[in-house]
């Protein structure tokens, strides 16, 4: 089986997340993708949603959808969450399967900043999504692939849509073009606080529990 994982604060979860997985799933043929909220930390911003809420609200954004499911594994930890321990759990709990991590390109860049990075490259396959306009060549800072700056040229310039990365720790690692929706957690969020329509950018059902649940209003 081949899963990928897919992290984040989903604050709130929104189009761009599901679409984004769901050409990831496809491109990769993938059996499941993961979706695994963050927890809240000590000193959470004003307009982080609580844990347990961005975990129902993407429980409800992919409800009907088989290859999509939610995991609480970090959400309900009292202390920090590390990628790392989050990904030893999963290998855990699903055996023999192929496990693929999600990340955004600057994600992928910052990982020697994150805890354990060695650990992390050498535990699961990646999946480093490529939004149109990024700059494939920034992968050639990584300390953790071997590629050549030509073949990140052409896959910049062609439509192909993925690139095979060689990892030096053997692991698997694919480049993955998806299609850019110009939405963002931060607008919706924005949009909502000013009494503004946030329909069609995020799940029918999310945007019931957004409001419902009194989230993403100023502070009286």
């Amino acid at each position: 089986m081949r899963i990928g994982v897919f992290g984040g604060t989903f604050n709130p979860i929104h189009y761009g997340h599901l679409r984004a997985a769901e050409e990831v799933k496809e491109a990769l043929t993938f059996d499941k993708v993961l979706f695994v909220p963050s927890g809240t930390p000590p000193l959470k911003t004003e307009d982080l949603a609580d844990s347990l809420d961005r975990f129902e609200m993407a429980r409800l954004a992919m409800a009907g959808n088989r290859a999509f499911e939610v995991l609480d594994i970090e959400c309900r930890k009292p202390q920090k969450s590390y990628t790392v321990e989050t990904m030893e759990a999963l290998l855990k709990l699903y055996g023999h399967a192929e496990l693929f991590f999600m990340l955004g390109i600057d994600a992928f860049l910052d990982i020697p900043n994150w805890w354990m990075p060695e650990k992390l490259v050498s535990l699961v396959n990646f999946a480093v999504l490529a939004r149109p306009g990024c700059r494939l060549v920034d992968l050639l800072e990584s300390p953790y692939i071997d590629v050549e700056r030509s073949n990140l040229e052409l896959l910049e310039k062609d439509s192909r849509e993925i690139l095979s990365l060689k990892l030096k720790s053997l692991r698997e690692a694919y480049l993955v073009k998806i299609t850019p929706l110009d939405i963002s957690s931060s607008d919706i969020r924005r949009l909502h606080r000013a009494g503004q329509s946030i329909k069609y950018l995020l799940p029918e059902n999310v945007e019931s529990f957004i409001i419902s649940h009194k989230l993403y209003l100023p502070v009286m």
